[in-house]
């Protein structure tokens, strides 16, 4: 008999999250989570950031000045996370909800779609570049990693936040793309309401059911005030950390620019181009 699926439980984390103790309670819910464990959802913002992608090519990072740069295991390239910007993580048993990887994708991607829909904007995905965009310009992007069958990290949404940092980096691994957000786009939506709003559109559109709203997070995950912001630990600038692993070209580049961020443990099982939606990459056990 097939082990029904509970409510998703969705959490709301007021103030700005540390990315890496973020990571960390993502992994650790993963780990330890068992046949009735029921599905969340993570809602929040981090302070600033670049995340690097497990295919990164170091090239892609430009400048990053001041802002603390993380190796993190999602798939894809180089983004930028800050204030403003709303966080969508997916943490969800694949077999259970008898969802693939690929329905799991477009679901994220669909769901900003709707949502730029019932604000007045036109939005749409490329298959050749992941994401959701405007007019070219990216709105959201998508990253997910998959273990034991299970998903977690997910997608970015472009809400209010300051978007010059990515002049910073190439966007995804795209030279010269263009970024946007709902409060540029004229859509004055506060980040919870967007938050809110974009959680029911994306489980109506896996076909989950919708449980208990919590404003309070996993004990780990320590909210930081505005005026609090700093690095998380383990996270260093990019000119002071040990280049990558990757090709002799991609440490070459890692070198000339200056990029110098923590190695990752290898990868099992790795299908970044699984979905014609999206970068994932899976691992097994």
């Amino acid at each position: 008999m097939a082990t029904p699926v509970p409510p998703v439980l969705r959490r709301h984390f007021p103030g700005l999250t540390d990315y890496e103790t973020s990571v960390s309670a993502m992994r650790d819910f993963t780990a330890s989570r068992g046949p009735e464990t029921p599905d969340q959802l993570w809602l929040l913002q981090h302070p600033p950031v670049y995340t690097l992608g497990l295919n990164t090519n170091p090239a892609h990072l430009l400048s990053a000045g001041s802002i603390p740069v993380v190796q993190t295991d999602r798939g894809g390239q180089v983004t930028y996370h800050g204030p403003g910007q709303l966080l969508v993580y997916l943490l969800l048993d694949l077999p259970r909800a008898g969802l693939g990887i690929r329905q799991v994708v477009c679901a994220l991607e669909n769901s900003v779609v709707a949502l730029a829909a019932s604000h007045g904007i036109t939005a749409s995905a490329r298959r050749e570049a992941p994401g959701v965009y405007v007019d070219g310009a990216k709105l959201a992007s998508i990253g997910l990693r998959v273990r034991r069958g299970c998903t977690y990290h997910g997608l970015a949404l472009n809400v209010a936040l300051d978007l010059a940092p990515f002049a910073g980096i190439n966007p995804c691994g795209y030279p010269g793309m263009a970024v946007t957000s709902l409060a540029l786009l004229g859509v004055p939506v506060e980040l919870e309401q967007a938050g809110t709003e974009l959680a029911v559109l994306l489980l109506s559109t896996l076909g989950l059911p919708v449980g208990a709203r919590s404003q309070f997070g996993i004990e780990r995950l320590q909210p930081l005030g505005s005026a609090g912001i700093r690095p998380a630990a383990g996270v260093f600038l990019a000119r002071h950390r040990a280049a990558r692993r990757g090709s002799p070209q991609q440490r070459r580049q890692g070198k000339a620019s200056g990029l110098r961020v923590r190695e990752q443990p290898r990868i099992e099982e790795r299908n970044a181009g699984e979905s014609a939606c999206a970068s994932i990459t899976r691992r097994a056990g």
